[in-house]
């Protein structure tokens, strides 16, 4: 499939590809990793022909189709779901010849256009868009909706969406997650795992790694190492070679006995509830993956806080919101020292909206939210990096918080995030993401806080960087609260769950398996009672069962009714298919008959892609 034979490559003087020679075979889903700046990003410029090798053969099979995610989205009056059917080319370069034959009444084109259409699915494909879309978190409305009224993380989930819209034969995804919720990180992960191509990846999500890849490829000093196996994998590996290797010995010791400390200390505190145990279990790999991290550039900790008063927040009743939209009601939770909690739920259910209330930056629209008068908050917001100062230096940020502190000091503290030397007197202005996070990061554990709001922290953070923040964690003496996609940080920083969905925050008793497990009975079962606490008595939640079911019934014989269509039409274009596979048929003779099935298959597929779109529109009226 691909081969890369003696490659060196050049950035200015940076070396990133030094006589790197290796071959990867068709149907792998290989995972690259390495530091930022080891080259990954290069390695796809090569692959896709945007930059050329200074030494060596990047080779590839002729006409070989590949997908890959746009960096930028132009603001377009374009229909979101069109513009991810303009994803498959072959599609629209048919319907645009097709368009033309029927113009010039060209029935052998017509013919050929139809007979391609079915062979490649295009009578489904605008099906197929829709559920992408909803994959991916569009509603069916916002499916219709111009592209340029999205954000520019949806406008990336678009170009994500329209690179899987291409039947293509080998995909480069570069950090496909960084702009999805854990819902729509599940789903892209199960996708990728049915996808029948070859795959090349980079990600920092360790467990979306090893679900998605069969092979790992290890970019490191100008070096590419592959390794069979998925990163977990990859990372033992790794650390058995460099534990041969005597690397850093003593200081391998010290982490380690630093880690178990960890297992012990949770074990002999935790409940038996599955998401504590499944923390036990992810503590016990994080000290097994230790070695293959020593030489990480990252270290740091949360600074003990002064205080830890009990309770921190106490909500009783509240509800949480905006003036013209609530979003939760009757939350009933309070946060004490030491707690670990993970929020999950839907996208737009309200993680966010429940975090900034308790931040503070939302007046909880009713009940009671008491704060005590301790309580120090250390919040990162999804959007933290927008409120930083490009012209302002690393250092200067830190002063600004404390005017009283040494530089020297200040330069320490920074140095556990990597900013040493020059680099932390350098504006952050042309900083990268990753760097940027990082910044806002340390800004955060500097104020000493007793209460971590955490949103998002790891989005362009690389994998030492999360490894380092993971470990931080687990030595923090204060509380924390988590909205992450990365599953990895959910169930190494925290031993509690909370479900926020259906406009309610309530526990969730089960770990991320078990919430993957939901989200598919909420989607193939939108009935279910899952999401309902203790409160109702089982006489009422039978009783509103039934009234869901009672409500849901039109839809689903309405649902039934559109499969049995589907089943019937795509029965019926086979049948017409087969008939114009047979030569005999286009004869002379047979030519109004010819004319005749032509028609009909394009009237049969036009009618199959418009059931599919009302089968969409059941299934999530369903879902809601």
């Amino acid at each position: 499939m691909l081969n890369f034979t003696k490659v060196a490559l050049r950035r200015g003087p940076r070396k990133l590809l030094d006589d790197v020679s290796l071959t990867i075979y068709p149907g792998w889903k290989l995972g690259v990793v390495g530091r930022n700046g080891t080259g990954k990003s290069s390695l796809f410029a090569l692959v896709l022909g945007q930059l050329t090798t200074d030494h060596g053969e990047v080779s590839l099979p002729k006409n070989i189709e590949i997908a890959s995610v746009a960096q930028e989205t132009p603001a377009l009056p374009l229909p979101a779901i069109d513009y991810v059917l303009d994803g498959d080319a072959e599609l629209r370069m048919l319907e645009r010849t097709l368009a033309e034959a029927e113009a010039g009444h060209d029935i052998n084109a017509i013919a050929h256009c139809h007979d391609r259409l079915n062979a490649i699915g295009g009578y489904a494909a605008r099906a197929r868009a829709g559920k992408l879309l909803h994959g991916l978190g569009f509603s069916g409305g916002e499916q219709e909706q111009a592209v340029a009224d999205f954000s520019g993380g949806w406008r990336m989930r678009l170009n994500l969406a329209r690179a899987l819209m291409c039947r293509s034969e080998l995909l480069l995804l570069d950090e496909p997650t960084n702009h999805l919720d854990l819902d729509a990180v599940i789903w892209l992960q199960d996708w990728l795992i049915h996808y029948p191509g070859t795959l090349l990846l980079i990600s920092h999500d360790r467990e979306f790694l090893d679900a998605v890849c069969s092979h790992t490829l290890h970019l490191e000093g100008g070096g590419a190492v592959l390794y069979s196996g998925n990163y977990s994998q990859f990372e033992r590996l790794r650390a058995e070679k460099l534990a041969q290797q005597g690397a850093a010995y003593e200081q391998q010791s010290r982490r380690m006995a630093h880690l178990q400390s960890f297992v012990d200390r949770f074990r002999a505190q935790a409940t038996k509830a599955r998401q504590a145990q499944a923390r036990i279990k992810m503590i016990e790999k994080m000290t097994l993956a230790a070695p293959a991290h020593l030489d990480s550039e990252f270290s740091f900790e949360f600074p003990t806080p002064e205080r830890l008063p009990s309770p921190m927040i106490q909500l009783d009743g509240v509800r949480a919101g905006y003036a013209d939209k609530p979003i939760l009601g009757g939350i009933k939770r309070s946060i004490q020292p030491g707690d670990r909690i993970g929020l999950l739920g839907p996208n737009g259910a309200g993680k966010s909206t429940l975090v900034r209330t308790l931040a503070g930056e939302l007046a909880a629209q009713g009940g009671e939210l008491k704060r005590d008068p301790y309580l120090k908050i250390g919040y990162f917001a999804q959007h933290q990096l927008e409120q930083l100062d490009p012209a302002a230096s690393a250092i200067l940020h830190l002063k600004r918080l404390d005017p009283a502190a040494s530089e020297q000091a200040l330069r320490d503290f920074l140095g556990g995030f990597n900013f040493r030397g020059d680099r932390a007197l350098e504006a952050i202005a042309p900083f990268s993401g990753g760097e940027k996070a990082r910044l806002a990061l340390a800004l955060v554990v500097y104020r000493t806080p007793n209460l971590l709001l955490l949103d998002e922290p790891t989005n362009h953070l690389d994998l030492d960087m999360r490894h380092a923040l993971e470990l931080a964690l687990q030595a923090y003496a204060g509380a924390v609260i988590l909205v992450s996609h990365d599953r990895h940080l959910l169930s190494t920083a925290c031993d509690k769950l909370w479900l926020v969905a259906d406009g309610r925050c309530q526990d969730f008793d089960g770990d991320l398996d078990d919430y993957a497990r939901w989200l598919v009975s909420r989607h193939r079962a939108p009935d279910s009672s899952a999401a309902e606490d203790s409160g109702p008595s089982a006489r009422d939640q039978r009783r509103s069962a039934a009234e869901r079911r009672q409500e849901a019934k039109p839809l689903r014989d309405r649902q039934r009714k559109l499969d049995q269509d589907m089943q019937k039409l795509s029965k019926r274009l086979a049948e017409i298919e087969a008939a114009l596979a047979d030569p005999a048929l286009y004869e002379d003779a047979q030519r109004g008959r010819l004319s005749k099935l032509v028609q009909e298959q394009a009237a049969l597929g036009k009618q199959l892609g418009e059931v599919e779109e009302q089968w969409l529109e059941v299934s999530e009226q369903l879902e809601a």
